[in-house]
């Protein structure tokens, strides 16, 4: 009697393991494209990106880069003062997008072109608002000026 308890108590910790460890996987595996890494232009330029990869880019539209093309096409240049990437996006960009101010877009890279998803770019929100990510990039080039009241 006591030989069959502990060898049902056994199975049952192992069922139970097992189903820990294959819903662990499942639940990695649903999060792997759900997961998008944040990168300025100076480390896409550094270290490129893999085939296909997506992942958010993030720095200041710089100015006079803006060019609307037919329909809703649009290209611009996203830079964090010392690196630029070129960015193509179809869409319509967002109320608050200009040139000089922060901005983040979630894409690929096809060659050296940053090609946004549609619905993928953020804007600030308001004059002082500038993505987290984006001040901390701007930090680490030495070229982020605080806002004034």
């Amino acid at each position: 009697m006591k030989g069959l308890k502990k060898t049902r108590r056994i199975q049952i910790i192992l069922v139970t393991l097992g189903a820990l460890i294959l819903s662990t996987g499942l639940i990695g595996y649903a999060m792997k494209d759900g997961i998008n890494l944040f990168r300025s232009p100076s480390q896409v330029q550094s270290d490129p990106p893999a085939e296909g990869e997506i992942f958010r880019l993030g720095g200041l539209v710089e100015v006079g880069s803006l060019v609307r093309g037919q329909g809703d096409k649009i290209t611009f240049t996203i830079t964090d003062s010392s690196q630029t990437v070129p960015v193509v996006y179809q869409g319509v960009l967002p109320d608050l997008f200009a040139e000089g101010a922060g901005v983040v877009a979630l894409g690929q890279m096809e060659g050296n072109v940053f090609v946004a998803a549609p619905d993928g770019i953020l804007a600030k929100h308001d004059e002082t608002y500038m993505p987290k990510e984006v001040v901390d990039a701007l930090k680490e080039q030495g070229v982020y000026v605080e806002p004034t009241q």
